[in-house]
């Protein structure tokens, strides 16, 4: 038996519930900005995607006007930091509605670490970061679309298996429905099928008895 689940726009919380529950697991996004004021905003965006590979371009949606989105539309530039396991309490704590002249970093405890090519600040305790500059702001409904060309990147050693960030040691966070938040758990490897390669058929495998 299915149970129909309607939009209503006269409810869309109700809908937005829904639809966060079931568009899982989402990567997180930590947003560091700097305002016009000069002041430094950290917060985390949980719709985070790669938009483009050449050039490489990063996207995060924005649900309201949020301090992120005044701060990169004033200056043009922001920072994605990448969320660990270990920083989850950090992460969530930068999610407080705080007013536009308080810094996350310091509410949080949180270190500045200088950027190489943009005013915002990474987070040194976070493995890997991305600069970025503005590529294009895009309104959506009730929601602001946010896309950064990446300028430069920095990745910590210690994260490194083969020249590329390893899952084991990345560790990372992303955000599931309701209050809930997941963590890589099993890792599953598979290799795509080359269609010169494929049977003509394909039966999934089945578990020994």
């Amino acid at each position: 038996m299915r149970r129909d689940v309607i939009p209503d726009p006269a409810d869309s919380r109700a809908f937005y519930r829904f639809l966060t529950s079931v568009v899982v697991p989402r990567p997180i996004a930590w947003i560091s900005s700097t305002s016009a004021d000069g002041v430094d905003n950290l917060a985390p965006h949980s719709f985070f995607t790669i938009a483009s590979v050449n050039p490489p371009i990063v996207q995060f949606t924005s649900v309201g006007r949020k301090d992120s989105v005044r701060n990169i539309e004033a200056t043009g530039e922001f920072v994605v930091a990448f969320t660990p396991e270990h920083l989850f309490e950090a992460v969530n704590a930068t999610g407080t509605a705080f007013p536009p002249d308080v810094s996350e970093f310091d509410a949080a405890g949180l270190t500045r670490e200088p950027s190489e090519t943009v005013r915002p600040p990474r987070v040194l305790e976070s493995p890997v970061a991305l600069e970025c500059r503005l590529h294009r702001i895009q309104d959506m409904g009730d929601c602001t679309l946010v896309f950064g060309e990446v300028v430069h990147a920095v990745v910590s050693d210690e994260v490194l298996d083969g020249g590329l960030p390893g899952i084991g040691a990345l560790r990372p966070l992303s955000r599931l429905g309701r209050n809930e938040w997941g963590t890589a758990g099993t890792i599953r490897a598979i290799t795509r099928i080359p269609l010169e390669e494929w049977p003509g058929h394909y039966t999934p495998a089945t578990a020994d008895p």
